[in-house]
């Protein structure tokens, strides 16, 4: 370990977790030490007599017990399989440039090389601990190398698996690539230190064991010695808690001083995009990604999307003018051998971590190509929801058209949307004359405060009028979300369930998939507001030629006369959430999209 601040820190911090685990043990050892002592004292006539006799009797099975517990709880700690990151590992044969690179990087900083390398479908690198015997047999060593040749890059099976972000590969540059992994790469020098390391074995292996301590469906007897387990561990983990963060700070600190000598120049830039390859993988995720996932299919190239919508923000963006003249260079994906595979199975994991989708394809859970997206995604998810949208109007008992004696249109129609969701003019209504009373002429004068409720008129009644106002207007609108939310529910309670891992070859629990949901559950006003939307949208390809499109940046987008509706949403909302279609009708009229004509729906 270097002789950096942050290493030493870093080292202090580890022993400190150390004499913890220490005194853990000297804890469960003093009751047994203390029996020893009694017996041995009785065995040379020493410790003689009935007090002496009866406190070997009271110390012995107590000592007994708290070893037996102390056994338990360390075959527990030293048994639980530690917690590991869902990741695409990448073999030295699939990417030999890769592992060279990083090689190189590990001799520039003079610190171990990682043992092996995987892929994230996130933005970010870190290094993982995998030397636990349940993550697997650990890599062979390599025989074929030169003796006396400097071993500062020798893989041994100790040192850390560098985890990168799939994005980076596809969005970097390999100089870019470098300068980020830098600091990553050099935390395998502190790592390497005897201390830190089994320090950090130790806090991961108390983690383990609350975690399996809190496994369910246990007997109770089991349950019992789980719960006392898990109460020990909890226990001096909050007591190491403060010195396992600032241990990691530390190495954390070490790693980044040791790497301001490599690339410095370079890291500042490629700093800047990891900060816009987030947002572009972020919003390719949340808004391109996850319609395909709620239809059963998963894009299999969204590293190479992440390109695509980069490359369209820096179009539309001045701010990101300069990056596109990047792409000249050299990706950081070129260094994989088959950069379509690994591109497809970090799709698949996306599509695993953040929407719960299955582990393999299959019927309902297949891949497809951007080229085909719009066909096999947008179009079908417009048809789908507009056909949702029907038999809720159906379920609801909503006429096909406002005037019962008018024949119906031969198939579902947008008009039937916009009549049902128009709110009434409101008709003017009098109170009614009580018997022997005449009805109220006109209003009351100006200066008739027992009407008015005063100067100021009477603000309680005009408040309820109005809070009532919009709950009678959107009474309509209510309903429909509330039937499209059951609907929906309805839906995915009867779908299939997703294939689970099986427990003894998964190295990540997965029954809590997903793991990183994208959104919150949408509301039931952005559920009616996205049905009729692609009602909209299956009017327009049906009557007036319209085309489904993919827009990086904002998913699903429909081409009328050949450019992209833009103004479409505003005009949607002002039908779902006041009740006035008219802005809608404007634009419908205006792109030669006919509401009364029949759509094909699925």
């Amino acid at each position: 370990m270097g002789v950096e601040a942050g290493a030493q820190a870093a080292r202090s911090r580890a022993l400190a977790v150390l004499r913890i685990r220490s005194r853990a043990l000297a804890v469960a050892l003093l009751p047994a030490a203390v029996a020893v002592v009694l017996l041995a004292g009785a065995s040379t006539d020493h410790l003689v007599g009935a007090f002496w006799r009866a406190a070997r009797w009271a110390v012995t099975p107590v000592a007994v017990l708290v070893l037996l517990a102390a056994g338990a709880i360390a075959l527990v700690v030293a048994r639980a399989r530690p917690a590991v990151s869902p990741t695409v590992p990448i073999a030295e044969e699939s990417a030999p440039d890769l592992y060279r690179m990083v090689r190189d990087l590990a001799d520039r900083l003079d610190v171990p090389a990682p043992s092996a390398i995987a892929l994230t479908p996130d933005c970010d690198s870190w290094l993982e601990d995998r030397t636990h015997p349940a993550h697997g047999p650990p890599p062979a060593a390599d025989r074929d190398e030169i003796a006396g040749v400097r071993g500062a890059h020798r893989r041994t099976a100790a040192a850390p698996v560098l985890v990168i972000g799939s994005p980076f590969l596809w969005w970097m540059r390999v100089g870019e690539l470098r300068a980020v992994l830098a600091p990553v790469v050099a935390g395998t020098g502190p790592s390497a230190h005897p201390d830190i390391a089994a320090a950090r074995r130790f806090v991961r292996g108390l983690d383990a064991a609350v975690a399996v301590a809190a496994t369910p469906g246990r007997c109770p007897l089991t349950r019992a010695v789980c719960a006392g387990v898990g109460w020990v561990a909890r226990l001096l983990l909050r007591s190491c808690r403060e010195h396992a963060a600032q241990m990691e700070r530390g190495v954390a600190a070490a790693a980044s001083e040791r790497a301001q000598a490599v690339d410095y120049g370079l890291r500042i830039v490629a700093q800047e995009q990891v900060g816009l390859a987030y947002a572009g993988w972020d919003r390719l995720l949340t808004r391109v990604a996850l319609p395909a996932w709620r239809m059963g299919r998963w894009p299999s190239r969204l590293d190479a999307g992440v390109v695509a919508a980069l490359t369209e923000l820096s179009r539309r963006d001045r701010l990101a003018e300069g990056f596109a003249s990047r792409l000249g260079e050299r990706p950081a994906c070129d260094l994989l051998e088959e950069p379509g595979t690994v591109d497809e199975a970090a799709s698949l994991l996306a599509a695993r971590l953040f929407h719960g989708g299955p582990a393999e394809s299959g019927p309902d859970w297949s891949p497809v190509d951007w080229e085909e997206y719009p066909e096999e995604v947008v179009d079908r998810k417009w048809r789908t929801d507009a056909a949702r949208l029907h038999r809720v109007l159906d379920t609801l008992g909503v006429s096909p058209t406002p005037d019962p004696a008018t024949r119906p249109a031969d198939g579902p129609t947008l008009s039937r949307i916009l009549d049902h969701l128009s709110t009434p003019p409101p008709e003017p209504h009098e109170p009614a004359a009580a018997d022997g009373e005449e009805p109220p002429q006109g209003p009351p004068a100006p200066g008739d405060e027992s009407i008015t409720g005063g100067a100021g008129g009477n603000k309680t009644a005009e408040g309820e009028a109005e809070a009532e106002e919009p709950e009678n207007e959107n009474e309509r609108t209510a309903t429909l979300a509330a039937g499209l939310t059951a609907e929906l529910a309805r839906e995915e309670a009867t779908a299939t369930p997703a294939e689970r891992t099986a427990p003894e070859t998964a190295l990540w629990d997965d029954a809590t998939l997903p793991l990183f949901p994208l959104q919150p559950p949408r509301t039931a006003r952005e559920l009616l507001a996205d049905h009729v939307t692609a009602m909209v949208c299956c009017a327009a390809m049906d009557t007036a030629g319209a085309t489904p499109g993919l827009d990086w940046l904002d998913g699903p987008s429909l081409v009328v006369n050949g450019e992209r509706a833009t103004d479409l949403t505003p005009r949607v909302l002002s039908l779902v959430e006041d009740g006035d279609p008219a802005p809608l009708r404007a634009w419908l009229l205006e792109s030669g999209i006919r509401p009364e004509k029949p759509v094909r729906l699925v």
